[in-house]
C-alpha cells in the first residue's frame, strides 16, 4: 500500500498544474494563470509499489463560474520510458523521496491499468490524504471494462444527479471553492 508522506514538494502540485493546465486543449479558463484550489480526489495503489497514482480534482476559481478539472497524476522516481513529451507535467523535489517526475496519468500505463482494475472491481480507491485507507465515496456503476470497452477520463467535471449517473463508469465527489459538495462522473466506459 502507498504511504502518504507529510512533507514538502517544491514546486507544489498546484504550482505545477497552474502552469500546465492552461496549455491543455480542454482548459476552459481565459486566464493564463488559473487560481487553483485542491478540491478532492482519490489514490490508487501500484501493485509493484513503484508508481504513485492520484486522481486529483482542482477547481479554478478565476472564472466567473468556477470550473472543476480532473487530473490523473502519476509520480515516478525516474523518467518514464517512451512517454510522449506532452505527458510530463513537471518535476518536483519531494522532502522524503527526492526528485519526482510527475506525469499526466492518462499517458501512464500503470495509472490507466489501475483505473481499469478499479472499474473491474479488482482494485480499491484509497483516501487521497491517508495511508492504507479505502475511500468508500468512490463508486463504480455497472461492471468494469473488458477487452471490448474503452475508458475515457472526464477532464472537466460536471455535477450529476442520481438520474444522470452512467450505466457504466466511475463516480466520485469534490468540493467547490465555496464549500459546496458535488459528485460527478470521473470516467466513462464505452464500447470500442
Amino acid at each position: 500500500m502507498a504511504t502518504i508522506h507529510r512533507t514538502t514538494m517544491s514546486p507544489t502540485k498546484l504550482e505545477l498544474l497552474a502552469d500546465w493546465l492552461p496549455k491543455q486543449s480542454w482548459y476552459l479558463g481565459s486566464a493564463a494563470s488559473p487560481e487553483l484550489v485542491k478540491a478532492g480526489g482519490f489514490r490508487l495503489d501500484d501493485p509493484d509499489g513503484v508508481v504513485g497514482i492520484e486522481f486529483m480534482v482542482v477547481v479554478d476559481a478565476a472564472p466567473q463560474e468556477p470550473v472543476a478539472y480532473l487530473v490523473p497524476l502519476s509520480y515516478r522516481g525516474q523518467r518514464m520510458e517512451g512517454a510522449p513529451g506532452r505527458a510530463l507535467i513537471g518535476t518536483s523535489e519531494h522532502g522524503v523521496l527526492g526528485t519526482r517526475w510527475i506525469y499526466d496519468g492518462v499517458h501512464d500505463p500503470v495509472a490507466m491499468a489501475q483505473l481499469r482494475a478499479l472499474l473491474r472491481g479488482e482494485a480499491t480507491a484509497q483516501q487521497q490524504s491517508e495511508s492504507d485507507t479505502p475511500d468508500p465515496t468512490v463508486t463504480v456503476q455497472g461492471t468494469g471494462p473488458d477487452d471490448g470497452l474503452s475508458v475515457q477520463v472526464n477532464r472537466v467535471l460536471r455535477p450529476t444527479g442520481a438520474t444522470q449517473t452512467p450505466s457504466l463508469g466511475l463516480v466520485a465527489g469534490w468540493t467547490w471553492s465555496d464549500g459546496t459538495a458535488a459528485r460527478g462522473v470521473f470516467a466513462n466506459v464505452t464500447p470500442r
